[in-house]
């Protein structure tokens, strides 16, 4: 038999995510964001999840093939833009929306030939520092761009740093909106500002007619732990599951693991997992990083070595050879374990661990609830 090992993808959570996305965001138009592959859940389960949405936002050109493939015939923005000019010859064929960040992507569409004019979102950096024209270079850039021949409609579009917290300012974007505004306030075309946490928390501020909706159609909260997935009423789309393949009886001064990292101060029974590092769950994730075993709470404890992990079976003697364990996601009987907190217990964040899975781990979507 196959290890027991497998990632589901919840189609009804995708769907139910991006309706939320919607009611944040009435007014707007909505980009399921599917970088990254779906940010680990797969092209082609993002969209079968997400075709209501009005286009989709990514990076790459081959997972832009991917959509037109499956039938995709609307709007689809590539985030980055293009990376070399060539790609501009398959934003022609595929009829790619793409963004404009940097001057050298602009002498390319300059030198393109087309028979048809390129949709372009050109970015300005508002305070992020990764991509986009500064405020006193954004104007110029425009101009050029306004005055090709390759160039059709041209978006604006920007990106929060800080959307997710209070950190700067009263709400955590004041500055780089007013940045936007006062650069933008005048030029003509749609305009795409808010991400996940934009929309979730500061819809009523942000005028966008373009929202992209990145971790949350995916279940994944951008302000744990001050909001949970209850708060916002998302649902996680990928649960990470396996089963006990052995237990342990433990007695006092017993280690666990690679390194002696846990010693037993009391006799315990402890369950081994099918699942390591080399599936793609967080190496760095120490001992009381929350799983659930049969649907109940317990812990990891001892170190995750390649292919398989211990947990705490204190207070299930029921569980045994064979139990399903929940490494994150939806769980029997209504359990769930939110993947933003076995994030924070690993020390990291949702979106690592949605894209951290593995080749080996086999995945299946579920088109029920």
């Amino acid at each position: 038999m196959p290890r027991p090992i497998e990632a589901l993808i919840h189609i009804p959570a995708l769907a139910h995510n991006l309706a939320r996305a919607r009611a944040c965001a009435p007014d707007a138009k909505v980009w399921a964001v599917v970088k990254a592959n779906a940010y680990g859940h797969g092209i082609a389960n993002a969209f079968e999840g997400l075709r209501a949405a009005d286009g989709f936002a990514l990076l790459d050109l081959d997972e832009a093939k991917v959509l037109r493939e499956l039938g995709w015939r609307g709007p689809i923005l590539l985030l980055e833009g293009c990376f070399e000019m060539r790609d501009l010859e398959l934003c022609s064929r595929l009829k790619l929306w793409h963004a404009v960040h940097c001057e050298q992507q602009i002498d390319w569409l300059a030198m393109h030939k087309t028979h048809e004019p390129h949709r372009v979102f050109l970015k300005l950096n508002s305070g992020m520092n990764r991509l986009g024209f500064t405020p006193s270079a954004f104007r110029a850039a425009w101009n050029r761009l306004n005055a090709l021949p390759q160039v059709d409609e041209i978006s604006l579009m920007t990106h929060f740093s800080d959307a997710d917290s209070e950190r700067l300012g009263a709400d955590g974007i004041a500055h780089q909106l007013e940045a936007f505004e006062a650069v933008a306030a005048d030029l003509p075309g749609e305009r795409s500002l808010s991400n996940s946490a934009a929309i979730l928390r500061h819809s009523a501020r942000v005028r966008s007619d373009w929202v992209r909706a990145g971790i949350m159609s995916y279940g994944g909260i951008p302000d744990f732990p001050e909001h949970d997935q209850a708060f916002w009423d998302l649902r996680p789309a990928m649960t990470l599951r396996s089963k006990l393949i052995a237990t342990q009886q433990l007695q006092p001064g017993d280690t666990v693991g690679y390194g002696s990292s846990f010693t037993a101060d009391k006799a315990m029974r402890i369950g081994i997992v099918a699942c390591g590092y080399a599936d793609g769950y967080p190496r760095h994730a120490g001992s009381g990083t929350p799983v659930l075993v049969d649907g109940r709470r317990t812990a990891t404890v001892g170190r995750v070595s390649m292919d398989m992990l211990a947990v705490d079976l204190d207070g299930q003697p029921e569980a045994g050879f064979g139990s399903e364990v929940t490494l994150w996601g939806q769980g029997p009987r209504g359990s769930v374990l939110p993947i933003d907190e076995v994030a924070r217990a690993a020390g990291t964040i949702g979106y690592e661990l949605m894209c951290a899975p593995t080749r080996r781990v086999p995945v299946t979507a579920l088109h029920q609830d």
